[in-house]
């Protein structure tokens, strides 16, 4: 910037027209609110020193008044219908020629004017005194002759009389205040005026003089800045004009990918550098994303719409994916059965494809008073239509409740035969049951088609959401990611506006950009494009692309903004639900001590080995065993013989030692300190026998063998 000179800016712009335009400046300095950057009517400009600004038109906005006594300041606009006056000027002017040279507006369109002399004046025999008054009426100019001002002078008693004062007179003069009037627009459009000062006609507005000075709308473009910017002159930068020295530098004008797709179809192919990475990353999961960086350049072959498809894998799987599928997929695809957890997914799926018809794959317990039928598993449902269904329980008012149902018919599995007279008593026979539509439940949808279909045909003849699975692999794809999966549902189908898209280095492999989904700046480039002149390559399009979670509910809240939740159970009468839960409390406390016995019972086996016994019947307990006082051992009482019925059936358990028996036994040998042998084998008395009917006691009818390893156990205890 050498060799220039720095003006504000406000001043560079009031002395430019828009025949100049346009003009390259540079910033070379000023602060403005901490800083260069300027926030104007809801947009944000930016100036740092060395910027370059390119200006290419400037409309007038307002008027700057500033009051030169205290400089307070402030605006009017440009279509204010207030009149001004000139203030004359302080200073004297030292010749007729300057004065008149120097008028506000054009010499003719000025005329007549005032102005005294503060010297006398001496014209031929005629002398004028200091302080009168001229009026200038006309300028005389004459070949060969000096040029005059013919003016008219007032005397006492109205008279007057006209003098001729040539152009190159010498003194002090002074104009007076003309009665002349001029608008904004006028002073405006005049530099001579706007070189002047002014004060309001109207007396209830500032007297004092001011200075007016006009304010542009500048429109200009900076290097890597999207729109044309728009900023008043006012602010307060210094810049000097370089538009001779930067005639060839090449202004950027950074794209979004939206303002791309509205380009021609002739800007295409073309290389383009990305001036601004993604925003954000957490849309896509695809091999193309991670290298969208800054200064990286990518080649546009066209722009267009594409039908999609949106697909997701089960949610049983650990981590459930999400697919973005073109309608050009070439694999195939068949049906699979849905899967519906509540009635009103049975009531959203029949809307959008009547007569449904499923099966039911859980038991359901019929519950009365909230409307529940009972359902098993197998029962096939067949969806006819929404009604509303009365509940049997009253409300808190004691008014009958009527809540939403879905209508369906039980159908009945047909029989062997084709007797056509059976086949319409089964249709007259169809049992109709509401289903409530807050009932949960679980149902499999009933399919009867094993059709193969292309991906576009499945969005024509069904509704979505749909199951499928690919059957058949797309060919042209290196590895097809939807093949494999035993199920993958179609959420729903979209038209994207895409950008076609590759790599210099990979020309020929191409994805597809959805710029509703993928933010980011770019800019055209001259760079030739990476392939012969006229030899474009065959070009491979990626068909399938992998988004994330955060795709699929953006996705979701597009689509479902307006969609009501679904239904409530509606509210019971406390009392009656009271009532109505007695039985069934009972009944679960009756299954858990059921439940808690069968788990003591699992817990301690040696319970029931202990109960075990001889006989059908269980014998009374032991007596307890006489008192000892000396270190004998307890007698043992000889075991009676019985009569033993034989049968060939596997020997049954003949010796069982009993828990009591064992614990008394213990707590005897403690006291008296007698050692016991290591088998104890407890056998009735002959008088217990006696007392007691053969049909009756603790024994069951045991063999002979038994018998013998019982009595040699007996003989065989050593006591010590």
């Amino acid at each position: 910037m050498a060799g220039t000179i720095a003006l504000p800016l406000q001043q560079f712009i009031a002395s430019l027209d828009n025949t100049c335009l346009p003009k390259i400046l540079q910033v070379c300095s000023g602060v403005y609110f901490q800083g260069s950057i300027y926030e104007i009517s809801g947009s944000e400009v930016c100036f740092s020193t060395g910027d370059l600004i390119k200006v290419i038109g400037i409309e007038l906005l307002s008027v700057c008044c500033e009051d030169i006594s205290n400089n307070e300041k402030f605006e009017l606009p440009i279509n204010h219908t207030g009149l001004f006056k000139v203030v004359p000027e302080e200073m004297p002017y030292s010749t007729i020629e300057e004065m008149v040279s120097l008028r506000p507006v054009g010499l003719e369109s000025s005329l007549p004017f005032t102005f005294t002399s503060h010297s006398k004046m001496n014209f031929g025999n005629f002398t004028l005194g200091a302080g009168r008054a001229l009026t200038v009426l006309s300028i005389e100019r004459h070949e060969g002759e000096e040029d005059l001002v013919r003016c008219l002078v007032r005397g006492q008693q109205e008279a007057s009389a006209e003098v001729f004062i040539p152009l190159s007179s010498q003194g002090e003069f002074f104009e007076c205040e003309s009665e002349e009037c001029f608008t904004l627009q006028e002073i405006m459009s005049s530099v001579c005026l706007r070189s002047r000062r002014f004060r309001f006609i109207n007396t209830t507005k500032c007297q004092r003089p001011l200075v007016l000075s006009p304010i542009y709308q500048v429109q200009a473009i900076m290097n890597m800045r999207k729109n044309v910017l728009k900023f008043p002159s006012s602010l307060e930068v210094d810049v000097v004009d370089v538009t001779d020295l930067c005639k060839d530098v090449n202004f950027v004008s950074p794209l979004s990918l939206t303002e791309v797709h509205s380009q021609p179809d002739e800007s295409f192919p073309a290389v383009v550098e990305i001036l601004e990475g993604p925003e954000t990353r957490s849309l896509f999961k695809c091999s193309w994303l991670p290298e969208l960086n800054q200064s990286s350049h990518l080649v546009f072959h066209n722009t267009g719409t594409s039908a999609m498809i949106l697909l997701s894998s089960p949610k049983s799987r650990k981590v459930q994916q999400y697919f973005l599928v073109s309608h050009q997929y070439g694999g195939r695809f068949r049906r699979r059965p849905r899967e519906f957890n509540s009635v009103y997914e049975l009531y959203v799926a029949s809307i959008q494809a009547p007569g449904l018809k499923v099966s039911v794959t859980r038991n359901s317990e019929e519950v009365e008073e909230e409307g529940l039928p009972d359902l098993s598993v197998g029962e096939q449902l067949e969806v006819i239509r929404c009604e509303r269904m009365e509940l049997p329980c009253e409300s808190s008012k004691g008014q009958k409740q009527s809540v939403e149902a879905l209508l369906c018919q039980r159908l009945q599995e047909p029989d062997d035969g084709d007797d056509d007279e059976e086949e319409v008593k089964q249709e007259e026979e169809r049992e109709e049951i509401f289903l409530p539509l807050y009932m949960q439940g679980h149902f499999v949808e009933v399919l009867s088609d094993n059709k193969k279909y292309r991906l576009r045909d499945l969005g024509k003849e069904f509704s979505l959401p749909l199951d499928v699975k690919v059957v058949s692999r797309d060919t042209e794809l290196e590895t097809d990611p939807l093949f494999g999966f035993a199920c993958l549902r179609i959420e729903g189908a979209m038209l994207e506006p895409t950008i076609q898209a590759s790599f210099p280095q990979s020309p020929d492999h191409c994805f597809e950009i959805p710029i509703q989904w993928l933010s980011m700046s770019v800019s055209f480039t001259k760079d030739p494009l990476p392939w012969p002149s006229g030899q474009p390559p065959k070009f491979h399009v990626d068909r399938v692309t992998e988004v994330t979670d955060t795709f699929f509910y953006e996705f979701r809240k597009q689509g479902n903004s307006g969609e009501a939740p679904p239904p409530r159970p509606p509210k019971r009468n406390l009392s009656s639900s009271k009532s109505s839960k007695k039985p069934s409390t009972t009944s679960k406390k009756s299954s858990k001590a059921d439940k808690t016995k069968h788990r003591a019972e699992k817990s301690v086996p040696a319970k029931e080995l202990a109960n075990l016994t001889l006989d059908s019947k269980r014998r009374p307990p032991a007596p307890p065993p006489p008192a000892i006082l000396d270190d004998q051992p307890p007698p043992v009482a000889p075991r009676k013989q019985s009569a033993i019925v034989t049968t060939g059936k596997a020997l049954p358990n003949t010796y069982v030692e009993r828990e009591e028996s064992k614990k008394k036994e213990e707590k005897r040998k403690k006291k008296k300190k007698v050692p016991v042998c290591n088998v104890t084998a407890h056998v009735k008395s002959d008088q217990d026998y006696d007392t007691v009917d053969d049909s009756d006691h603790d024994y069951e009818t045991v063999d002979e063998t038994l018998l013998a390893v019982v009595k040699k156990a007996q003989e065989d205890a050593v006591f010590y």
